[in-house]
Formats: C-alpha cells, structure tokens, sequence
C-alpha cells in the first residue's frame, strides 16, 4: 500500500510538470486499489485482535496498522487531488510559481520511502529523522505560497490557475504532515513511548497577510 501511494504522488507531479491529463486520470483511477487495501487491513486487524487478543509488542504492532493505514490512504487522497488540478491546469498557460512545487515534493517523497523502510526496518531513529523535516517541508511551503498570491494581486486572470497551484502545494504539504504522523506512531511501535519532544512546525500560512502591493508588476515565466 506504501509502494502504490508513493507512486500516486511521482506520478501525479509528473502529470504537473508535463501537462498530462491523462497520467493525471490514471493516478486519480489508482486511488481505489489503495482504498480497498486499507478496507482489508482494517478486516484483518480485526480478525487478529478478536482471534488472538494480542498483548504488548504485537498489540502495538497491530494498532500501529490501522494508524499507518489510514494515513497511507490520506496520502493517496491527496495524490488524486493533486492530479486533479494537475489535469485542470493541463488546459492553461504555464505559471512560473509551478517551479517551486517539485522541489517541495521531492521532499515529501524522500520521507515517504524513509517512513516506509523505518518501518520495515523497526528503525526508530529513522523515523524520528523523518518526523523532524517536517520542519522543512513546512518552511518551503510558507516560501511557495506567497509568489503565487503576488500573481493574483497583480493579475486576475491568473486567480484560478494560482488557486490550482495553492491547493496542490497544501496538499502536498499535507502528505509531509501524514508521514511524519508515520514517523510517530513508528517510534512509539519500537519504544512503546510517544516521542517527548514538541513536533516541529514551520507552517506560519494561517498567521499570513497578503504581500505589499508595490505596483511593480511579476516576471512573466
């Protein structure tokens, strides 16, 4: 399940990049093979938990499942909204704030796959290593999310595709924030304690005011 969202996520930005709707239509159509998936893991974490009533590690490993499940589906849900609006920007003249949302995924990608092997691994340090670039992904989204706001200001008619571009770049964002919730249940899987530091955030959008109106117009792409 891991595999098949991570490949959603590669797949949805190579949609974005190269304007494909119809890569951008199959990472959407991919979305219900990782739903059903977790709709089985739910039924065998079921089956276990009343066939053996599992105690300590296994309990922790069990529950675990269901955690990393769910947010594994998040993180294809995501994927899928992403290609949406991939495909509807498909349809539109390229923007020059889409340059930055690549970066910010290939972020999201890497603690993807490190998440994954932590926990293949039972690798606790691994996964704390991923809980902290959170940190990161949040700060390049605060960066990211200012320049297309400045192409609104400035031109109207880029008001839809920069709201496209907003909504992938949070959604993206969001993925980082399930892997690092990952990353969490990961630790407290192999030390049976909750990590004790505070969980880094750099997401400062909420807090945000529009740019300064300077009269100057943006640079075209």
């Amino acid at each position: 399940m891991g595999g098949m969202v991570e490949q959603q996520l590669a797949n949805a930005i190579v949609a974005l990049i190269k304007r494909g709707p119809e890569l951008a239509a199959s990472v959407i159509a991919d979305d219900q093979p990782a739903d059903q998936l977790e709709h089985e893991i739910d039924q065998l974490v079921i089956r276990l938990l009343a066939m053996r009533q599992p105690k300590a590690v296994d309990l922790r490993l069990i529950t675990a499942s269901l955690k990393i499940t769910s947010d594994l589906e998040r993180i294809g849900d995501y994927a899928a909204n992403v290609a949406k609006r991939a495909s509807a920007l498909s349809q539109v003249e390229p923007m020059r704030p889409m340059a930055a949302i690549p970066h910010m995924s290939q972020i999201v990608q890497g603690m993807i796959k490190d998440v994954l092997d932590a926990y293949m691994a039972r690798d606790a340090d691994k996964a704390l290593a991923v809980w902290r670039r959170d940190e990161e992904v949040d700060e390049t989204y605060n960066s990211l999310s200012r320049e297309p706001l400045t192409y609104m200001m400035e031109e109207p008619h880029h008001i839809t595709p920069c709201t496209h571009l907003l909504f992938i770049a949070k959604s993206i964002e969001r993925m980082g924030d399930h892997a690092t919730n990952i990353a969490e249940t990961i630790a407290f899987l192999v030390t049976g304690t909750p990590i004790d530091e505070a969980r880094p955030k750099g997401d400062t959008t909420p807090f945000a005011t529009a740019p300064e109106d300077t009269g100057e117009k943006p640079e075209q792409p």
